[in-house]
């Protein structure tokens, strides 16, 4: 009775199982686990929120207040870099950062310029240059936080109270603290942007005066002005990446000839970063032009012949036969002339960074090579480099036979890898293939079993419906038979009607009087 009570779909199942032999159940129930396991497992991906960072970079306290916010409204969430970062639904991204900026969060312990809104009137002079030194602190430590590869930075001032009644000021300082994102170390150019942006955000503050250090302790800057070791630092990477340039250059010119792995070149240079500036002064007048000014002067100057006295000898008496005068003219002309003078002045700036000296070694592989001379090939990698020999420049190009056990061996070792790589590759592939495999025959094995049971039981009720067809033929047949048996026996009596019927005809037509006076008889007699 219970069994009856199922729907069709359910009994239909029941009865299939039921007969099922005893390891077509086994495979069966297996089968519907896998399905279920696989249903459920692919269910809890599909159903698994894609989640999107809601805040980065907390303190412990904001990240603990949010966290404890999101588990009160019931919201999912995942935290990450060691808690500093926390991680929720996307969809849920922005209505939670604004949930959040409602409630206070994250709350800043460094909230810069709104320190000085919880000040009062009654605040001591001091107290107000501390507060007003902890907010311009906790902005800048948001400014530098947002450089790019800075984590979390922490800043310190040390600014001196303006006295009226003293004539010597100090000069405030500054110290920086950088935590850089990850393990890449801050460059020059941004150690340099964190010293003046402190330097210009300070009244006063004079680059020098600003220590920057990474959280490892390392000076950055000392103070000076510069980043530590960033002149030394800079010149050898500029020094290197020119280097690898031309060894590039050179390297891609020989692979088009003598194809890869078949030359080798090293580049020494040695780059000038020295800055120069260099000022020259020219004049020069336009002789068209009319002088500014112009004075001519002459002298002249006319003597008599009038005769020289004797010199005087010794107690005053005069020499006889003195010299005799000699007449003469003097003249002189002076003409000066003042003209308009151009003056050029010219100041040339030098960047660091020229070339010195260029030194260039290429070794080219003789078995490669074949009849090509290094000659020819020293002269084609000099024009494309530009070779100066007078500025010192060297190049040297050699012929000789590469030794390529190395890179055989590293050929072989990457092949056998590649192929152990494939044949990985192909094992899961036929690992995945044989558990797809298997699912299926066991799908199949029970869709086969159920196909059985099925045929047999529309077997089985084949059997009972063709046996109650060829009853309902037999009873059909039966009242078939019936009916033309009555039917029969009605035509007989409509037979014996008609035969009476004419018989009566014919009497009415031979014998009307004695019809009419039996018909008289028989009404008379009903009455």
């Amino acid at each position: 009775m219970q069994k009856n009570r199922l729907p069709a779909p359910v009994r239909r199942l029941t009865d299939s199982f039921s007969s099922f032999t005893t390891g077509q159940k086994a495979v069966t129930i297996f089968a519907v686990l896998a399905l279920a396991i696989g249903g459920y497992f692919f269910a809890t991906w599909a159903a698994k929120p894609s989640y999107a960072m809601l805040f980065n970079n907390l303190s412990g306290e904001d990240a603990s207040s949010i966290v404890e916010s999101l588990t009160a409204a019931g919201v999912e969430y995942e935290l990450a870099d060691g808690g500093a970062t926390i991680m929720v639904p996307q969809d849920q991204v922005y209505d939670l950062r604004i949930q959040m900026s409602g409630e206070g969060l994250p709350a800043d312990s460094e909230s810069g310029y709104k320190l000085l809104d919880e000040q009062g009137i009654t605040t001591s002079e001091f107290m107000q240059h501390v507060g007003y030194q902890r907010a311009l602190e906790g902005e800048l430590n948001k400014t530098i936080g947002a450089i790019d590869g800075v984590q979390a930075a922490t800043v310190h001032l040390a600014i001196p109270q303006k006295d009226v009644f003293s004539d010597d000021a100090e000069k405030p300082t500054a110290s920086v603290l950088i935590a850089a994102q990850g393990n890449t170390p801050l460059n020059s150019q941004q150690v340099q942007s964190v010293v003046h942006l402190v330097a210009s955000s300070v009244d006063g503050l004079d680059p020098t005066a600003v220590t920057v250090a990474d959280s490892s302790g390392k000076v950055l800057s000392a103070g000076d002005g510069s980043a530590v070791g960033a002149g030394s630092g800079d010149s050898d990477q500029r020094t290197a990446a020119f280097q690898t340039q031309m060894n590039n250059k050179v390297q891609a010119m020989l692979d088009t000839v003598l194809g890869p792995g078949n030359s080798t070149v090293t580049t020494t240079a040695d780059l000038d970063f020295d800055n120069t500036e260099t000022r020259s002064t020219k004049y020069s007048y336009d002789p068209t032009v009319p002088a500014l000014s112009e004075s001519n002067s002459r002298e002249t100057y006319s003597n008599g012949g009038n005769t020289a006295a004797g010199v005087l000898g010794p107690d005053n008496i005069q020499v006889p036969n003195g010299a005799a005068g000699a007449g003469g003219n003097y003249e002189a002309t002076d003409n000066t002339r003042n003209n308009a003078v151009n003056k050029v002045e010219e100041v040339r700036k030098a960047a660091g960074g020229s070339l010195k000296k260029l030194n260039m070694g290429i070794i080219i592989n003789s078995k490669v090579a074949g009849g090509m001379d290094p000659a020819e090939v020293e002269r084609q990698v000099a024009a494309a480099v530009g070779i100066d020999t007078a500025r010192g420049d060297t190049l040297a190009v050699s012929a000789v036979p590469f030794d390529t056990t190395a890179a055989d061996a590293a050929a072989a070792s990457l092949a056998q890898a590649t192929t152990a790589e494939k044949q990985a590759t192909y094992l899961s592939l036929a690992k995945t293939g044989a558990v797809v495999l298997i699912l299926l025959i066991l799908v199949f094995i029970a869709w086969r079993a159920g196909r059985r049971a099925r045929r047999q039981r529309l077997t089985e009720e084949e059997l009972a419906r063709l046996a109650a067809e060829e009853e309902a033929e037999r009873a059909r047949r039966a009242m078939m038979s019936t009916q033309v048996e009555i039917e029969r026996a009605n035509d007989q009596h409509a037979e014996d009607r008609a035969m009476r019927q004419k018989e009566i005809e014919r009497m009415v037509d031979e014998q009307p009087d004695e019809v009419a006076q039996m018909l008289r008889g028989w009404m008379s007699e009903r009455r």
